[in-house]
Order: structure tokens, then sequence, then C-alpha cells
């Protein structure tokens, strides 16, 4: 059976590589993971090179995720497909593979197998995955990112948070699991979203996990931009807050409970809150966003 792959181009030799991927869907809560992987094919040292996809047809239940039609020049119509997309990024220290892809509907192994043969083709020496989920934390404070691998022998080397989560998994731990098998070493990377804020995008999520990036690759990325549009971002949402008693008051509680944890508990779920929580702030943000409109 195909897994979809397709090379656009002959792969030049590359410096130390990593696969870095981001996707969107269920592991990228307010598109956090997917701006981070959008941010790396922005800001190479060159423009960022195509050098594989893997094909929509192969992958895509497109009712569910349905192809776009464009107008060009007000008239001719030109349809987009969902895409996953491998481009190679070169920075200073070294150069990065990065997928900027979609959850795909069907056929994750085969999918998993066209990941990892782009990771093997390209000689890349990790894969790193970017992740975000919603998570009872202000948005006031920085985004404690977890780091997690299901290697034994990584966790221990880079100073990771070994996975305890059970339960329902998206494609990200898939490809974990399936890099596992295939005996390559891969790193989760994911940064919480406050769950009041759930609508992207989400600034200082995808700050996080370009920051967490940098410091596990050896990085010098230049976040300077991303760090203003953070800073304008919560100047915005703290106007918003200020205005709400129940929302500042809110804000303050998560804000207490943040700061008395542990810095070194990051263990998985720590900071998730109930679904009754959840479903309760956020139903009651929507509607007053929808008031606010």
């Amino acid at each position: 059976m195909s897994n979809g792959l397709v090379w656009e181009q002959a792969l030049e030799p590359l410096r130390r590589p990593v696969l870095v991927a981001g996707f969107e869907g269920w592991n990228d809560a307010a598109d956090a993971a997917s701006a981070a992987a959008s941010w790396l094919t922005q800001h190479g040292s060159t423009d960022a090179a195509l050098v594989a996809s893997i094909d929509p047809e192969e992958h895509f239940d497109f009712q569910s995720r349905r192809p776009q039609v464009e107008l060009v020049a007000g008239v001719t119509h030109k349809i987009t497909w969902p895409e996953n997309l491998f481009s190679v990024v070169r920075l200073e220290e070294r150069d990065l593979v990065v997928l900027r892809g979609i959850e795909p509907s069907y056929r994750w192994r085969s999918f998993c197998g066209a990941v990892l043969e782009v990771a093997v083709v390209a000689g890349c020496e990790l894969v790193v995955t970017f992740g975000a989920l919603l998570a009872d934390v202000p948005h006031t404070r920085t985004a404690r990112v977890t780091g997690a691998s299901t290697d034994p022998e990584l966790v221990e080397q880079l100073g990771l948070t070994p996975s305890r989560y059970e339960g329902p998994t998206g494609i990200v731990g898939v490809l974990h699991d399936f890099c596992r098998e295939q005996s390559v070493p891969s790193v989760s990377l994911w940064a919480p979203v406050p769950h009041y804020l759930a609508a992207p995008p989400n600034p200082p999520a995808t700050l996080a996990l370009l920051d967490r990036l940098g410091a596990l690759c050896g990085l010098t990325l230049d976040l300077a931009r991303l760090e203003a549009t953070v800073a304008s971002w919560r100047e915005k949402v703290d106007e918003v807050a200020a205005a709400d008693d129940d929302v500042r008051g809110y804000v303050a509680t998560l804000e207490a409970r943040f700061d008395e944890d542990d810095d070194s508990d990051t263990s998985w779920g720590a900071s998730l809150p109930t679904g009754d929580e959840l479903a309760t702030e956020v139903e009651r943000f929507l509607r007053e966003q929808r008031g606010d409109a």
C-alpha cells in the first residue's frame, strides 16, 4: 500500500539535521503547534526549500477535511488540497527538515511510514514534534513546556519527562510510537494553552515551543519579534480581563496555583482541568465573546 510520499526534489547534504513536525488538528490547541512549525520555515538563513509532500488522496476524508476553492484573477478557480509539506530550513548551527502538516483521517501507520522515510533519507539525528493542549494555566505566566520521549535513554540524556499519559491520542502519539518501533530517537514538546483562551492564535505557547526547541537542539533562534507579539497579546488580554471581576478573580486563582507548583513538576496531566471545569469555562468565555461582539 502506498504511503503517498512524493519527493519534490533531490535532497542535498544536510548538516546534523533534525526533523521537526507540527500538525493542525487534535494536537494543536489554539494553533500554537502548527504556528511554531510555520515560524521555522519563515526564519531560516535562506528561503525554506520544499523537498517532499504527502499525497492527501492517501490519507484524508475530504468530506471531513474539505479542499478549498479560490478565485484567481476573479475568474479561474483553484483548488487547494490539505497539505503535508516537508521543507529544508538552514540555520546557523544545523539544518532542519520541517513538516507542516494536518492530522490525517486514516492509514496513520503508512502516514508515519512516509514521515520516517523522509527522516531516514535526510539522515535526521532526531525527530521532534510540537503539540499544544488546553490546561488550567494563567495567560500572565510563561508557559511551561513539557518534553517527553518514549526512549528511556533519551529521557535521561536530555532531562525529559517520561510520558505517563494514558487515553486517546493523536497523530503525534502514533508517530512517536512508530519512531520507537523503528529505533529512531524522538522527542515530543507540549505547551499548555489557557483553556479560557482556546481561540487561536496563542503567541505565548508558540514562543515557548520554539524556545524549548532551541535549547534542545542547540539553536540560536531570533525570537525578538515574536516576543514583542506576545507582549502585545498579553496586554490586550489583560485589558479584557481587568474589565470583568469574575475573569480577573479566576485568573488570580490560576496564578496562585501556578506559582505554588514546583517548577520541576511537569508530569503529564498535572495541569489539565476536569471535563466539567473546561466545559463551564469555555462556554462562559464564548458567551462573553459573543456578547462583546
